[in-house]
C-alpha cells in the first residue's frame, strides 16, 4: 500500500499536467499518481524519461534491458512488471525475461547485452564505473549511445528508488 494517499488529479495545478500525461501515455499511472503530489516534479520527469524512453537513439534491446537489471538489482517489481511489454516488443522472450528477472544471464545474450548489463551492475551497485567497464562498452555504442546508456541507468535508478520508498501500488 502507497506510503501516501494518492492526489486529487483535477485541482488547478495537477489537471493540466494530468491531462498531458494521459494524452501521451494513454493513462496516468500509479507513479504519475504519486510524482502529481508535486506537479511541477511529475512534469520534469515526464520529459525526462519521455526523452529517455522515446526520443534517444539508444537501441529499445539495451534500453529495456538496462531498465529490467536497474528493476532486479533495486528490487522494484513495479518498475519491472511495467517493463515487460516494452521488452517484449523489443524482442526478448518470455524466457529470457523470465531469467532476467532471477538474476540469471539469458544464453541469447550478444557481447553488446553484456556490456550493457556490467556497466549496469556498477552503475547501480557501484555508482563509479571502472575505466575497464566503460571502455568495454565503448566498443558497441558510439558517444551519443554511451550518454543515452547511462542517463537510462541513472533515469531507471531514480524510477526503482521512487517507486520503493513511496511503495507506489501496482497497476
Amino acid at each position: 500500500m502507497a506510503r501516501l494517499p494518492y492526489p486529487d488529479l483535477t485541482t488547478p495545478e495537477a489537471a493540466p499536467v494530468a491531462e498531458r500525461i494521459a494524452s501521451e501515455r494513454g493513462k496516468v499511472i500509479n507513479l504519475y499518481k504519486m510524482l502529481l503530489h508535486s506537479p511541477v516534479v511529475a512534469d520534469g520527469w515526464r520529459a525526462f524519461l519521455t526523452a529517455i524512453r522515446q526520443k534517444a537513439s539508444l537501441s529499445d534491446r539495451h534500453r529495456e534491458l538496462a531498465i529490467l537489471r536497474v528493476a532486479v538489482i533495486n528490487r522494484a517489481p513495479y518498475e519491472f512488471a511495467a517493463h515487460i511489454p516494452f521488452a517484449k516488443n523489443s524482442g526478448f522472450t518470455d524466457a529470457e525475461i523470465k531469467e532476467i528477472e532471477h538474476d540469471k544471464m539469458p544464453a541469447s545474450v550478444t557481447d553488446a547485452d553484456r556490456a550493457v548489463l556490467a556497466l549496469t551492475d556498477e552503475m547501480t551497485r557501484n555508482v563509479q564505473v571502472l575505466d575497464a567497464t566503460y571502455a568495454e562498452a565503448k566498443k558497441h555504442f558510439n558517444d551519443r549511445e554511451m550518454v543515452e546508456l547511462t542517463a537510462t541507468i541513472a533515469a531507471y535508478n531514480l524510477v526503482s528508488r521512487f517507486l520503493e520508498a513511496n511503495q507506489v501500488d501496482h497497476e
